[in-house]
């Protein structure tokens, strides 16, 4: 493990009083330098909103995203056993989950995926949330893996409520449905943009990101600037075809090993 990449993000994860702090870029920092930090083929975030209902925030990369949407979907799976017992879900071996996940588990190995590790996203009793890990090989995630997300997680649960009440804030929920809905604007603009530009729904993620920190601009605003046309992205015009979910749309086959950015 990179030591001094580590320290870099626990730095990052509790800088959340800079001026326009961004918590879709905050959360996605989480889920990246998870994928970065530990053997992990993807990471994803699922947050609740002002009803308790999870919702998909962040995610290293589309097929991941498509993955927890499926199980939001089917009301079903790891990450959701995770936020609703507020302590870790284990599922080493996908292939011996079907009785468990009949409609995650074959999902999830559809999409590439044979090993979850989900961790809570909690304060005291005060859950939050789940981070979740998704490998492509099968087999207990590494004590020491575990231990740092879940230290991660709780720094950014910690960081997301301290942001929370130095902003006054009046509450948790008011702050995670503005992040909802910037994620809502997000979508529509990684969609416009890889219409646009030919570019797969990991690729437009990626440009639109570093587009808005080159420019200090929020993501949110960025893509609301886009879709409406006051702004204009370009980059490379390169796709490839993404097959299809079951029950979630559309996502392409994850790559052991690889960074993705969703």
């Amino acid at each position: 493990m990179d030591g001094e990449l580590l320290s870099e993000t626990f730095v990052e994860l509790t800088d959340t009083m800079v001026a326009g702090f961004d918590m879709i870029d905050f959360l996605h920092v989480l889920t990246d330098r998870s994928v970065q930090l530990l053997d992990v083929s993807a990471a994803g975030l699922l947050l609740a909103d002002p009803r308790g209902e999870l919702r998909v925030v962040a995610a290293s990369s589309e097929a991941a995203r498509l993955l927890e949407l499926f199980q939001l979907q089917n009301d079903q799976g790891p990450c959701l056993e995770c936020f609703r017992a507020g302590r870790p879900v284990a599922a080493p071996d996908l292939a011996a989950a079907a009785s468990r996940w009949p409609r995650f588990a074959p999902a999830a190995r559809q999409a590439g995926f044979a090993a979850v590790q989900a961790l809570p996203m909690r304060l005291r009793e005060q859950v939050i949330g789940a981070l979740n890990f998704f490998r492509a090989a099968t087999g207990a995630f590494p004590a020491a893996d575990i231990r740092v997300g879940q230290a991660l997680a709780d720094v950014a649960t910690i960081s997301l409520l301290h942001e929370r009440s130095m902003r006054h804030s009046d509450t948790l929920n008011e702050q995670l449905q503005t992040a909802l809905n910037s994620r809502v604007l997000i979508e529509q603009a990684k969609g416009k943009l890889a219409e646009r530009l030919g570019l797969d729904m990991d690729q437009a993620f990626s440009l639109l990101r570093g587009q808005a920190r080159a420019r200090n601009l929020r993501l949110s605003d960025l893509a609301q600037a886009f879709i409406d046309g006051s702004e204009t992205l370009t980059g490379p015009t390169a796709g490839r075809p993404r097959p299809r979910l079951p029950g979630a749309g559309q996502h392409h086959q994850p790559r052991p090993g690889s960074r993705p950015t969703p």
